[in-house]
């Protein structure tokens, strides 16, 4: 014979309310359907729960014994209940993108993804450049390395190439473009972590990039690019990042002649999404790819 669930379930609304009246408001019942389901219970237990005599119905030992137990089974249903509703709850699909990316790329096309995705929430976090991705909290992640990741459980796409050629403001040129090495130097040079880049790009051109004292140096991409659009120098810059700059006439290139082709930009699918969240993360992955099409730069 199984459990009368109902009848429990009237119980303890009973004991916790204080009446079978309270009870009913509680249950969105009447109060006739709450003294239905405690008799109902007490013919299946074979005896009383509750000594009627008197005005008010009072619970004998044996039936309080039970309204604890009762209580604490159905507080433990509730909150595994409670988790497993989280469990298969969605959530903010987390898209972690290294500043570059997040500045240069992602941010100022997302409100493409959103207005085809309006009831997906995202979050948008950085990864930093050289730190491994916690993938347990990440679902995907754009990355910028030499060669493709390769990272247990995580599919890892080229994404855009990493090709870097020199750019400056158009207002430091005053009209004329330089040609020669020593017209780009006349120019200032600006460094991204240190003086390789330039170095690698000076010897692309035949000739040794000289000793330069106090030229500034910047720890991070979208501070070189700052000081690019600032008017401050030539800047050596990822085409896929700087791309909108040169259409909107922000930054010039001021040569074909690039460095760092064996680098690039990634997207990694961590293993972490199911259900509605892979679904979710299938979605941006595509949407991302196909935003990338359009982009000057892309590979």
């Amino acid at each position: 014979m199984q459990i009368p669930l109902n009848a429990l379930r009237a119980l303890d609304a009973v004991v916790k309310t204080g009446s079978f009246k309270a009870a009913a408001d509680l249950l969105f019942v009447t109060q006739s359907a709450v003294s239905h389901q405690i008799r109902h219970l007490e013919e299946w237990l074979g005896g009383p729960l509750f000594d009627r005599e008197g005005g008010r119905p009072r619970l004998l030992p044996h039936g309080a014994e039970l309204a604890r137990a009762v209580s604490l089974s159905l507080a433990e249903m509730e909150a595994a209940c409670g988790r497993a509703r989280t469990g298969m709850m969605a959530g903010p699909l987390v898209i972690a993108a290294i500043p570059s990316v997040a500045v240069c790329w992602l941010i100022p096309r997302l409100a493409g993804f959103r207005a085809a995705h309006p009831d997906m929430e995202i979050r948008v976090v950085y990864a930093m450049h050289g730190r491994d991705v916690d993938f347990r909290d990440v679902h995907l992640a754009f990355v910028f390395a030499k060669g493709l990741p390769e990272l247990a459980g995580v599919t890892a796409e080229p994404f855009l190439p990493g090709e870097s050629v020199p750019v400056c403001s158009p207002a430091i040129l005053r009209g004329t473009r330089p040609e020669r090495p020593s017209e780009f130097l006349s120019l200032g040079l600006l460094h991204d972590t240190d003086q390789s880049g330039w170095a690698a790009w000076f010897r692309r051109m035949g000739v040794p990039l000289p000793v330069l004292a106090g030229a500034p140096v910047f720890e991070d991409f979208n501070l070189l690019r700052a000081a690019a659009l600032a008017g401050q120098g030539v800047a050596l810059c990822p085409r896929a990042m700087i791309g909108d700059d040169i259409a909107a006439g922000r930054l010039v290139a001021l040569s074909d002649v690039s460095v760092q082709e064996d680098q690039g930009y990634y997207l990694l699918s961590g293993p972490g999404a199911q259900g509605a969240l892979a679904q979710a993360a299938l979605f941006f992955r595509d949407w991302a790819f196909a935003a990338r099409g359009g982009m000057a730069g892309a590979g």
